[in-house]
């Protein structure tokens, strides 16, 4: 704990000067799971990079105690040596727990657990003014709810206590295969409502094919029974994987080992990394190319390309929250308007406004499990991935984009500010509660810090200029962006974090989370 202290106190000294100059300041993190263009240089720059530890795991209290950059794989791998898992990981390996909570990391298990920063006990953090606080449900709880999903525009998290659950080996993995939208939609709301579930998502390959996954850990596997894996360079990808056990089947089942279940989505990044053979076309999808370049298809080095290449200016990747009753109707739009597919179907808890996450602010009333009064809770809202390539022409991408956020609002859904956003600042805090989020940037000196729209917003007059630069127009040319989002990506050497992970199954080997 001392060696995050002195960090801290170095991170607060240089906040605290950058306030008393009224200098705006960017965050350095180390990486980011973002598709919004960098920053331009120019501002100044607080690092927090070093803050990556896991500081303790409390077996007892099933707790674990967290630095800000930590990300996912190293989070599992430390809670699983104490048999102890977070109750919602993100389903790429390098998203850090700072921003998960900072911004919206909904999953798998979040229709049961709710988002990333429901499973969080308290945050340490550094205001605008360099004051170190603590901010919990009974500790300035307002702060607390307000910078889950405010994307540090209210402060600088460093440090955080997780909740944790007790792991199992493996997780029961059943797919189940829909014909419709509307039975795929159906059908993972009615899986929600299964007790026995800890995990549910879905995919839509197209209309009339759609697979519901729902997961529930165990530590049985029956004898006769293999293990699937999907870290190995030769293992299918999940997304074809699901699809083929589902071609000619109602349901089957896997037994999948827990952690490469957790990440199952890693290669591939969902079904994004089919784009770059698509940018690639004279590289054959097959197998043996998969395999052969697999070091370029995990998540890490999948972003360090993309935003090395310049790609990510034409590559539509959203995330839409929906009523449920609205879902179909958006799925509709978005095959007559964009024809990407699979889409990705996540069912969450919602968080009820006010709140920078999405929401519909519906309610509905349910029985009391203790007795007594009903209760009113806020109805579930699905989750519904966009990723796939957009339009070449930059006007197009930019027009395709703001009707899809103009659809979406006319549903009654509110979308991911991960990604890209085209919302006029008016049109934006029609959305969110902007009295509320002004009140606490004034009571917790966070005035000069950029707002959430600062933050979010693409500069559509800014990104033209860009384009129109030679530099970026030279790696506009085929193939040069590619090889060069492919070269950045090399000198991350990220690759080796995927190849030596702990977290991934090795049969034969004794422990916890490896043995069958």
């Amino acid at each position: 704990m001392e060696r995050h202290k002195q960090a801290v106190s170095r991170i607060a000294a240089a906040v605290r000067g950058f306030f008393e100059r009224r200098e705006p300041y960017r965050i350095f993190h180390g990486s980011t799971n973002s598709t919004r263009p960098r920053p331009a240089p120019g501002h100044g720059l607080v690092d927090i990079s070093a803050l990556g530890g896991v500081l303790a795991v409390n077996r007892a209290a099933r707790t674990a105690l967290v630095e800000p950059n930590v990300p996912m794989d190293r989070l599992v791998e430390h809670t699983l040596r104490h048999g102890l898992v977070p109750p919602v990981v993100m389903e790429f390996p390098g998203i850090t727990a700072g921003g998960g909570f900072a911004g919206t990391a909904g999953e798998s298990s979040s229709f049961r657990h709710g988002f990333f920063n429901d499973t969080v006990n308290y945050v340490e953090m550094v205001l605008g003014n360099g004051d170190v606080v603590t901010a919990s449900p009974q500790e300035r709880p307002d702060l607390f709810r307000g910078a889950a999903g405010a994307v540090g525009t209210l402060g600088v998290t460093t440090l955080m206590e997780l909740q944790l659950i007790e792991a199992k080996k493996f997780v029961e993995t059943t797919y189940h295969r829909t014909s419709s939208v509307a039975e795929a939609i159906a059908k993972i709301r009615a899986e929600t409502a299964d007790p026995r579930n800890d995990y549910v998502d879905g995919i839509l390959f197209s209309k009339d094919h759609g697979v519901i996954v729902t997961g529930r850990m165990t530590d049985d596997k029956p004898a006769d029974t293999d293990v699937q894996t999907f870290s190995g360079a030769w293992d299918p990808w999940f997304f074809m994987h699901a699809q083929d056990r589902t071609r000619a089947a109602a349901s089957s089942v896997d037994y999948v080992p827990l952690a490469e279940y957790l990440f199952r989505y890693d290669r591939a990044g969902f079904w994004v990394g089919r784009a770059a053979f698509a940018y690639f076309s004279f590289v054959p999808f097959t197998r043996f190319f998969r395999w052969l370049l697999d070091d370029f298809m995990h998540t890490r080095m999948m972003y360090r390309a993309l935003h090395g290449s310049g790609e990510s200016a034409r590559f539509v990747v959203q995330d839409l929250g929906l009523p449920y009753k609205a879902a179909e109707q958006f799925i509709d739009y978005t095959a007559e308007k964009f024809d990407i597919w699979p889409l990705w179907l996540c069912p969450l808890k919602q968080t009820l406004p006010p709140t920078f996450h999405p929401h519909t602010g519906e309610t509905e009333t349910t029985p009391n499990p203790n007795g007594g009064a009903p209760v009113e809770s806020a109805k579930e809202i699905l989750n519904i991935g966009l990723w796939g390539w957009g339009p070449v022409d930059h006007d197009s991408f930019v027009a395709k984009n703001r009707a899809l956020e103009d659809k979406l609002v006319e549903l009654g859904g509110m979308k991911w500010l991960y990604a890209h956003t085209y919302y006029s600042e008016d049109e934006f805090w029609r959305l969110y509660d902007k009295p509320w989020y002004d009140a606490l940037r004034e009571k917790y000196h966070a005035t000069t810090l950029p707002t959430v729209y600062n933050k979010v917003k693409i500069d559509v007059e800014a990104a033209k200029r860009k384009r129109a630069h030679w530099r970026q127009s030279v790696k506009s040319l085929w193939p040069i962006g590619g090889l060069y989002g492919i070269w950045k990506s090399i000198l991350s050497r990220d690759y080796f974090l995927h190849r030596n992970a702990e977290w991934k199954f090795k049969r034969g080997v004794e422990g916890k989370n490896k043995t069958e």
